[in-house]
């Protein structure tokens, strides 16, 4: 469905909306109606743009928050060219989950949709995909500049830093607590310092 300018500005004001009520109060806020009286949006109008109603929306949302994910995380996240710049990725990367807390809109959004649906299936693959990707690159730059063994498989250690940080996230969401998304991160990080060249 193309639509005009005015059209994009209305679907991403619903689709902010909608995450922004989960974000605020939990997917248990998620009801169409409140969605359409935080965002001055008819029924007409919402479905309009959803015809799928709430998963429609459930899936723009999960499409929406994947690319904040890694939007949140910039310039660092694309900046990991020494120990400074990690240091700095990393502490955004806390900073960001720990004032996201227990309600996160893409992880609701997700499993409300279930995970086993090819469509959110793709989300969640794209996002983790491009995340690692970034990763990896920045795991290269390092070897370039001599600071890590050109031996090291940067892929995998990459998909294996991602790992912790996804079992942390998920540990926050059931507790609340940042210090197993901390560990994650601090214990990855040593073992690429511990990686130099000789060591």
């Amino acid at each position: 469905m193309a639509l005009t300018r005015k059209g994009v500005a209305t679907r991403a004001r619903i689709v902010e909306g909608a995450a922004g009520l989960i974000r605020e109060e939990g997917v248990f806020a998620l009801r169409l109606e409140d969605v359409m009286a935080r965002t001055a949006t008819s029924k007409s109008q919402l479905f309009h743009y959803f015809p799928d109603g709430k998963d429609g929306l459930l899936l723009a949302v999960a499409r929406h928050e994947a690319a904040r994910v890694l939007e949140d995380q910039q310039p660092e996240l694309g900046s990991l060219d020494d120990w400074a710049a990690w240091r700095r990725w990393r502490d955004k990367v806390v900073a960001r989950y720990r004032a996201q807390g227990v309600n996160c809109p893409l992880h609701t959004a997700l499993s409300q949709l279930g995970s086993t649906t090819q469509a959110a299936r793709a989300v969640a693959a794209r996002l983790l995909e491009q995340w690692q990707e970034q990763l990896a690159a920045g795991i290269r730059r390092l070897q370039e500049g001599g600071a890590v063994t050109a031996e090291l498989d940067a892929g995998r250690e990459a998909a294996a830093l991602l790992a912790g940080i996804q079992g942390g996230v998920l540990i926050l969401l059931t507790t609340g607590s940042v210090v197993h998304l901390e560990a994650a991160l601090d214990v990855g990080l040593e073992r690429l310092r511990g990686a130099r060249p000789g060591a």
